[in-house]
């Protein structure tokens, strides 16, 4: 497909303008608070001499150079960035050549021809789902031109198509391709001298800390050097805000512009496809990794991780009911957004990057559509994608730590374990998930016996009902957003909820009428519940001798009421060793750990009922018990020698991490027990309209 010029939106214009207006003004920030150190650099200086001047002696010496040293030390530290190079880390990628893939240089070469690039420096291969390009860049790369480097990620080649592909790497050097797009690179150079000067500072804290460390005279005026910085760095602070939401709005128009650029290339359909996939695709590659993460204990490794990561994506498509086609999922809007019920819309000024609804929508509207039709998987590309996939594989297992020598794991034996993990940890079929996020609302068993109403599956697990729960979740969620729009913890003026658009101080009237509708909602959804119930208990008094439903749901909600009790030691204390990430004080430190002493005593006791109670048996793993057992052997210190004790905090944290995850699974086990036991009543009758 042949390239279209593409125009410049009035709003890529208007953000441009807008970054351009913020790069200025941090400018003429920035020209005034250098010009001030230089003046008070002089005159400390100046004062230094004056002083040593009047009266050379020891103390006047320290004195003069130490105030010498407080403009010195503003002024070094207002330029430290110039030298700091922001390196991209490249460990984990394996550079190619066109000697090594011919056709994919050759498929780049089209692409920056059309696109109207230039070539990128190097090419990389990466392991994960994506592509980028990318360089290194510096204070000096806003004034010389920097050669671009291209990423590719083999777990993109692995789901998408050749056209996909293309489009995808169009976008990326459509980044580049217009002159306008420069001023991206200069927001996001700007963004990092401020970034530099608020939170790049280890380097120069080290300098500070030494130079006082010479001279008790010295560190006088270190500690009013710092107070400067601390006041420039407030100033700052409202210049990065500035500067960033600008950068930010930019990024997505540039966004926009670059999915133009790539439609222009292979028309909207190729990226849009692609788009939708991503979800699917980036889901099941982290499970992959995930699922070798539990696999380094018994030393074993995939010996294609590819290979296993189209199989499963593929796998939770089918079980999703989305079309396979060229062996791979044809994601569909509709199923994208199946259980998204929210109607707040909010306009995210950090978000870097347009949602994929919002790039789909605009895709489409370009109005530049595809004619090809033949479909050629990404991967053939590739002279040996079998031996490219083996090799990425190998360099993601050998920064892994073993025990002993990594065994590969058949492919074969792979996806069985796969299928049975999946059959663990998901609800059968007849739920048409109804359960997957939400679980039997509390209601009186001995009431519900009562009830006759007839109904059967296929209404009290519909899809009507269905929508209902992830309405209701959606409905939750959603005010749970606007709670703290109203306390201001989200600095927003406005929001629009149902297409209808809000201020901030609108919020609390706006809660309340959908804390009314929350509760309607629930209310129906709690009676289908009721219904469900008797719907199995009907057929287990026909069928089933020694009835066990009644007991599983009361086993289930006196474990739900408890729940939020036994979690709760885990969340208090998660929240209140949050300091221990921190720079704190000594003697704050201590009082904090003296303060965390009752809520370990309520951690500890939880892990004993735990190991005392056989429904946990099965999720307790040697292990999880040994850790266990380890933390309740003492009591643990963890500071002292004006140190931490990194040994014991990971004790407790291990300890609290089992502890939030023995409870959880053995909460999602009492469920699925209930829901498997319905599912095998249900199977005592041919017909699944049962009636009594």
């Amino acid at each position: 497909m042949t390239k279209k010029e593409i125009k410049i939106s009035s709003e890529f214009k208007a953000q441009t303008t807008k970054a351009i207006m913020s790069i200025i003004f941090f400018i003429l920030t920035y020209v005034l608070m250098l010009v001030l150190a230089v003046g008070l650099t002089s005159l400390c200086i100046y004062g230094g001499i004056m002083l040593i001047a009047i009266r050379p002696m020891f103390i006047t010496i320290a004195l003069g150079i130490g105030l010498a040293s407080l403009g010195v030390l503003v002024l070094i530290f207002l330029l430290k960035f110039i030298f700091k190079s922001h390196k991209v880390d490249r460990s984990h990628l394996f550079e190619i050549t066109k000697e090594d893939e011919p056709e994919l240089f050759d498929l780049i070469k089209n692409i920056v021809n059309q696109v109207g690039t230039t070539f990128p420096k190097k090419v990389y291969l990466s392991t994960d789902v994506n592509a980028a390009v990318f360089y290194d860049s510096s204070f000096w790369s806003m004034f010389l031109p920097v050669k671009k480097n291209l990423q590719i990620g083999l777990g993109l080649v692995n789901v998408v198509s050749k056209a996909e592909l293309t489009a995808i790497l169009s976008h990326e050097f459509g980044h580049f391709s217009q002159k306008t797009m420069k001023v991206g690179s200069y927001v996001y150079n700007v963004n990092q001298v401020i970034y530099n000067l608020l939170y790049d500072n280890e380097s120069y804290d080290r300098l500070i800390q030494s130079w006082a460390n010479v001279s008790g005279y010295f560190s006088i005026f270190v500690v009013l050097a710092v107070k400067i910085i601390e006041g420039v760095q407030s100033i700052l602070r409202l210049v990065y805000e500035i500067v960033n939401k600008s950068y930010m709005g930019l990024s997505r128009e540039m966004e926009f512009h670059a999915d133009e650029i790539a439609a222009s290339v292979t028309g909207f359909e190729p990226l849009k496809n692609s788009l939708l996939r991503m979800s699917i695709a980036d889901h099941s590659f982290n499970y992959v990794l995930s699922f070798y993460d539990g696999k380094i204990n018994s030393n074993q490794k995939s010996e294609n991780l590819y290979k296993e990561h189209l199989f499963v994506m593929n796998f939770l498509a089918e079980d999703s009911n989305i079309k396979i086609e060229n062996s791979l999922p044809k994601v569909t809007y509709e199923e994208l957004n199946k259980f998204n019920k929210s109607k707040l819309v909010i306009k995210d000024q950090w978000a870097s990057h347009p949602s994929t609804e919002d790039r789909i929508e605009m895709l489409e509207k370009t109005g530049m559509s595809s004619q090809e039709t033949e479909f050629i998987p990404a991967s053939k590309v590739f002279k040996n994608i079998i031996k490219t996939q083996k090799e990425l594989t190998n360099k993601i297992f050998n920064n892994v730590q073993y025990q002993g020598e990594p065994i590969s794991i058949p492919f074969e034996e792979f996806k069985n374990e796969y299928r049975n993990e999946f059959s663990k940890n998901s609800f059968s079929k007849i739920y048409n998930g109804y359960y997957d996020n939400k679980n039997p609302i509390l209601f009186d068993i001995n009431a519900a016996k009562s009830i006759k109403e007839l109904v059967g599956i296929d209404e009290i697990f519909s899809d009507d009902m269905v929508d209902l729960v992830y309405t209701a979740i959606a409905l939750q969620d959603d005010i749970e957003t606007i709670k703290q729009i109203a306390e201001k913890a989200i600095p927003i003026k406005t929001f629009d909820y149902d297409g209808q658009k809000y201020k901030q101080k609108d919020s609390k009237e706006l809660i309340e009428n959908l804390d009314k509708e929350l509760k309607l909602i629930n209310d129906q959804i709690k009676q289908n519940d009721i219904r469900i119930f008797s719907f199995f208990k009907r057929i287990e008094q026909k069928a089933i001798d020694t009835p066990e439903l009644e007991n599983l749901y009361r086993d289930f909600f006196d474990f739900d009421k408890e729940f939020g009790t036994k979690y709760e030691p885990y969340i208090k204390l998660s929240n209140e060793l949050q300091f221990v990430e921190l720079t704190t004080p000594f003697d704050q430190i201590r009082s904090n750990f003296a303060r965390i002493k009752p809520i370990e005593v309520k951690l500890k006791n939880g892990i004993k009922e735990l190991l005392s109670d056989n429904r946990y048996q099965t999720v307790i793993t040697k292990e999880i018990k040994d850790n266990f057992e380890l933390y309740l052997s003492k009591q643990w210190q963890y500071f002292g020698n004006d140190k931490y004790f990194d040994n014991n905090l990971k004790i407790i944290f291990t300890a609290m991490n089992n502890y939030a995850f023995v409870l959880s699974r053995g909460y999602f086990l009492l469920k699925k027990r209930l829901l498997d036991y319905q599912k095998e009543i249900l199977k005592t009758t041919h017909n699944n309209l049962y009636s009594a």
